[in-house]
């Protein structure tokens, strides 16, 4: 029996093209269709790739493209503010349900991410266009599938601890930079019933995210963090009758 394709929303800001004339020549299309590209390029027929922004109604996420969302990835960085907090809520309970959400570079500090992990998620940073090496410190881990032990970046901004963020339930990614600092560059949490991975690598200025090892990483993400069956529980708490007879006891 064919599987039904992962259905992927592709969310992004989309203001730095519009006002940067170096990040539209390195993003002509947006970042949000060099991501869509890249997943369409590396899942096929697996996955249906569409993508929403932020200066569309209701932000591009109605509340039907977010019920037919079954991963949403996520790129921001000057706009954070702008985002409506009704669209956050939304969001943050399709995750909950079981919606996979994977949060590139500057989406750290994007309302969902913060909302999901409950910390103020900040970092060091330094923009100076510095080599990164990102070390795969779980290799048995799907999102690592067929990766190297390690990959390059000759540009990257650099992200450094302490990144304020829960103590991941997994780690992937163990970013070095050229400056010296330290970054944990690719982390899996679960809430509710939805999976949750962040994924450093992605400033506007560098052309990450054309880079088939970048490309792979999130691709691989989208299929791990896709929902699956899972327990059916109910996110309402509700009063429940006992499953066995129960003897009152005063």
């Amino acid at each position: 029996m064919a599987t039904a394709p992962i259905r992927v929303t592709v969310w992004h800001e989309f203001r730095h093209e519009k006002k940067s004339e170096k990040v539209l020549a390195t993003y002509p299309k947006g970042m949000h269709e060099a991501i869509a590209e890249g997943l369409r390029d590396s899942l096929g027929a697996q996955a249906s790739v569409r993508t929403a922004t932020l200066d569309e109604p209701c932000h591009g996420l109605t509340d039907e493209v977010l019920a037919n969302t079954d991963v949403m990835t996520w790129w921001g960085h000057t706009a954070h503010g702008e985002v409506q907090d009704a669209i956050v809520d939304k969001v943050h309970k399709r995750v909950l349900e079981g919606m996979g959400l994977i949060v590139l570079h500057s989406g750290h500090y994007s309302k969902i991410f913060r909302k999901l992990m409950g910390t103020g998620c900040g970092l060091k940073w330094r923009e100076v266009g510095e080599l990164e090496r990102l070390w795969c410190v779980n290799p048995g881990h799907p999102i690592a599938d067929g990766l190297p032990e390690h990959f390059e970046l000759p540009s990257e901004e650099m992200y450094g601890e302490l990144f304020d963020i829960p103590q991941p339930d997994e780690l992937v990614f163990l970013g070095w930079f050229e400056g010296g600092e330290v970054f944990r560059s690719g982390c899996c949490w679960t809430r509710g019933k939805g999976k949750v991975f962040y994924f450093q690598p992605g400033h506007e200025t560098y052309p990450q995210y054309f880079n088939p090892t970048i490309r792979k990483v999130i691709a691989n993400a989208v299929q791990y963090v896709a929902p699956r069956a899972g327990s059916p529980y109910s996110l309402a708490a509700p009063n429940t009758k006992p499953l066995s007879p129960i003897t009152p006891r005063k």
